[in-house]
């Protein structure tokens, strides 16, 4: 009788013990606002981007990457520069929100263009809330950009990845034309009679 218990229990917490170790770390966000390239995805506004648009959140690496899909094959679509990614018009300063689908302790969140870390927020190695705002300035970029923020997690060596492309200053890419000058209407001198 004694069998017939102890071998299920011992199956039973064999295969609990195999799924709490394989389960993903469970913190999870992306900046849905302005829109992030994975959020774009998760909105149908751009098409055929595969998995991500299934979990936009789920852009997780190693800590010190600076590409838009952490390295995650699946989500490769991201790094493509040569898709139509709609750009946010946006001034010199921008509020970036996370959605964090799973909380999870914060060392910082990271704000990239280019090789430029342009600002950093200190997490505090707290719990962040469901949803969590950054007013960054931007104020030394104009045109085009391509931002690459990044959510570090404290107690482990993963962080997460959200790319969002900006259109700052305005407009929509070229500047408005300086009107050309015009030169003044001349009056003919009067003539000696």
């Amino acid at each position: 009788m004694r069998r017939r218990i102890t071998l299920p229990l011992l199956t039973a917490g064999a295969v609990t013990g195999t799924l709490a170790l394989a389960a993903p770390a469970q913190a999870h966000g992306y900046i849905s606002s302005p829109p992030s390239r994975q959020a774009l995805c998760a909105q149908n506004r751009v098409p055929d981007c595969g998995q991500i648009k299934y979990e936009p959140q789920s852009v997780e690496g190693p800590k010190g990457l600076r590409s838009c899909n952490a390295g995650i094959a699946q989500f490769a679509v991201l790094n493509d520069d040569n898709r139509n990614w709609p750009a946010t018009s946006v001034g010199s300063t921008v509020t970036f929100t996370w959605v964090n689908t799973a909380r999870h302790a914060t060392a910082n969140w990271e704000y990239w263009i280019g090789g430029t870390r342009v600002a950093v927020v200190d997490g505090g190695g707290r719990q962040p809330g469901a949803t969590v705002s950054h007013s960054v300035n931007l104020g030394g970029f104009s045109g085009r950009q391509k931002l690459l923020a990044i959510w570090n997690i404290s107690d482990t060596a993963n962080a997460f990845y959200s790319c969002v492309d900006l259109q700052i200053g305005g407009g929509g890419g070229n500047p408005t034309p300086s009107p050309t000058p015009t030169a003044a209407p001349t009056t003919p001198a009067p003539s000696p009679t």
